[in-house]
């Protein structure tokens, strides 16, 4: 399958992009979105991205076939972990699940397309979008750049979305695919990809835009944030990393073997990429199972899904980072029965680390996990204290009646999001991302007092 020359990032990659190709794609952007989609019902759009997201689920759709022929070669990540990755993220998208967020994030939908009340007061309001709205993405990790796109034809903005190096490949078939099915829609969203720090390029696209959302390291946020002209408003997403935390209470009977698989499925999705994947699971003492016997069999379940789900391919300096870390690791575990450690042979397809020290460590990602033993969840968090602030979700093994408790001394410690073990990188549509409103960040409102 060809895909016709539709976007910037469907240049050859000789083809050298300039201010003025940048300034002129963002006119045709605005002047498309008056056309085309400023007057478009709200309704009308969720069918239309439900719709589009029914056909990605579908095995013999297109551009799903071409995500996963060519994804793995351009992304690194194998073509079951891209087919899990996307199914999840696309199951997300109906149209009940785009009502639930408009009703949470803008209190009824159609505040979007009119004056709306929620009762009988003398006070209606709506939202208005900016008219450009300008996406810096980070990494290969698809699913944040589809759910700004989506979120951004939602809201009717004509919409410029700027990708990493070499990561352009699936925002681009999902632009596609927007094209065919509403060629008018597609026409109202432009998808390129250049290194980051081109000041010119940057400097010409920051100036058309209203609104710009910004992913990447504190540093690169803050390079941006100085070149942001003081009329554009600026939404920053930063650096956050997560961990999980198991309950002494899941570790009996079938639930084990249940945990093992949900903690498993964390590590493994995206293979730790982004910042809802886990770098620490807290086993808390008392169970079962020893958070020894935790990681010992969180081994076993990772070496299994190896064969049914493998990593891919790391570049060099990923694959050299596991290996020192390895090493590091097999030194302190010969010489202290404190440590001990797991991983996959003749490769680094994946490595646990038991550690009794609890204090938080980083991973280097990339199906490396660390496995920690807790007296319970306040030592947990204590042990967790250098990166409080920067936890975006945390993972809960828990029973039932003792869940809201936990979930309470997250939250109130800093924590914006609980969610079921096996379940973090895969957050509801209407997840509330760094604990802020998705959709409600990309509006402003009119208020109207009758």
């Amino acid at each position: 399958m060809n895909l016709p020359n539709y976007f910037l990032a469907d240049l050859p990659r000789a083809a050298t992009l300039s201010p003025a190709m940048i300034h002129e794609a963002c006119q045709t952007l605005k002047r498309n979105r008056e056309h085309y989609l400023a007057n478009r019902s709200t309704d009308n759009l969720v069918r239309t991205l439900s719709d589009l997201a029914r056909s990605w689920l579908e095995p013999d759709y297109s551009f799903r076939k071409l995500a996963l022929e060519q994804g793995p070669a351009t992304t690194g990540f194998s073509r079951a972990t891209l087919t899990n990755g996307l199914d999840s993220f696309f199951k997300q998208l109906t149209y009940e699940n785009f009502q639930a967020l408009l009703e949470q994030d803008l209190g009824l939908p159609q505040r979007l397309d009119e004056m709306a009340s929620a009762d009988k007061s003398n006070r209606a309001a709506m939202v208005r979008a900016p008219v450009m709205l300008v996406h810096i993405t980070a990494g290969n990790l698809p699913n944040p750049t589809l759910l700004s796109t989506v979120l951004g034809v939602l809201v009717r903005a004509a919409q410029f979305v700027k990708c990493a190096s070499g990561t352009s490949l699936l925002p681009r078939l999902f632009a596609h695919s927007l094209y065919e099915a509403e060629p008018k829609l597609g026409a109202c969203l432009e998808i390129a990809e250049w290194r980051g720090g081109n000041a010119e390029l940057e400097e010409a696209l920051f100036e058309e835009a209203d609104l710009i959302t910004a992913t990447g390291s504190d540093e690169t946020l803050a390079a941006i944030r100085r070149r942001v002209p003081n009329k554009t408003r600026l939404l920053t997403y930063g650096h956050r990393v997560s961990f999980a935390f198991v309950s002494s209470r899941k570790l009996s009977g079938l639930d084990v073997g249940k945990t093992i698989e949900r903690t498993a499925a964390d590590v493994v999705a995206w293979n730790q990429q982004g910042c809802l994947s886990p770098h620490v699971i807290y086993v808390e003492n008392g169970g079962a199972i020893s958070a020894e016997h935790f990681a010992e069999r969180l081994a076993k379940e990772l070496e299994r899904l190896e064969e049914r789900e493998p990593r891919g391919e790391l570049p060099v300096e990923a694959a050299a980072a596991i290996a020192s870390r390895r090493s590091f690791y097999e030194v302190r575990a010969a010489h202290s029965p404190e440590t001990l450690l797991w991983r996959s042979e003749n490769s680094t397809g994946w490595t646990v680390v038991y550690e009794s020290d609890p204090r938080f460590q980083l991973s280097c990602l990339n199906r490396f996990i660390y496995v920690k033993p807790a007296k319970n969840l306040t030592e947990a968090l204590q042990s967790a204290d250098a990166v409080r602030g920067n936890v975006s979700t945390v993972g809960l093994a828990a029973r039932i009646n003792e869940t809201q408790g936990l979930a309470i001394e997250l939250a109130r410690w800093g924590v914006s999001r609980i969610c079921p073990l096996g379940q973090m990188q895969n957050p509801p549509l209407t997840w509330r991302h760094d604990g802020r409103p998705s959709l409600g960040e990309l509006v402003a409102w009119s208020d109207w007092e009758r």
